[in-house]
């Protein structure tokens, strides 16, 4: 491996999921956004998640953040045997500087208009971006808002998070009692 790639620092940190692995990188990959992806879904819209499927059959989701990867696997494979065949095309691709996401999805991602932080949904979305996604992004995964109505929050679960045996727990114990706190309208969370 030449010295490039030697440069770039990447380790590995389990999940509670026991079907997805966080690889960290000392390099920005999206700044302030997520990509995710399932095997067969919206992987044109990543270069990255794309090259990882082709190359390793076994990927069934990505989620690419800041300065991370989760990668889920099928229940087929062992993960030591991948996690250094990961880490060294990973280590290559950042390398080579290869596009990350697409321009078309950083388009789409960076234009979003700011909430407005004097409704309900805004102060919902403030609070998960504040709060919520840094303490499950050390988790591997993320969380989107997708609606607030009738008092019922519905957020959809990402990365290591999505099929996680403990997502529940989290949804419940963790977001819902925060979120009920912080905005007395809340009177559940429930899974998108």
């Amino acid at each position: 491996m030449n010295t490039q790639a030697n440069s770039i620092q990447i380790y590995i940190e389990q999940t509670p999921n026991p079907d997805s692995i966080k690889f960290i990188t000392d390099r920005m990959m999206l700044p302030e956004m997520t990509f995710e992806s399932k095997r067969n879904e919206n992987q044109d819209q990543s270069p990255l998640a794309k090259s990882l499927y082709e190359k390793f059959d076994w990927i069934n989701g990505i989620l690419i953040s800041q300065n991370f990867i989760s990668i889920t696997k099928n229940n087929t494979i062992d993960w030591y045997e991948y996690f250094e065949p990961i880490k060294n095309f990973l280590k290559m691709y950042l390398v080579n500087e290869l596009e990350i996401v697409t321009k078309g999805f950083l388009d789409t991602h960076t234009s979003a208009s700011p909430y407005d932080l004097d409704t309900i949904e805004g102060k919902l979305q403030d609070i998960i971006d504040k709060y919520i996604k840094p303490a499950v992004e050390r988790d591997g995964g993320s969380v989107a808002f997708q609606s607030f109505e009738n008092g019922v929050v519905r957020l959809k679960m990402l990365g290591s998070c999505s099929g996680c045996p403990s997502s529940s727990v989290t949804l419940k114990s963790g977001i819902e009692s925060l979120l009920r706190r912080m905005v007395p309208e809340v009177l559940e969370v429930i899974e998108a």
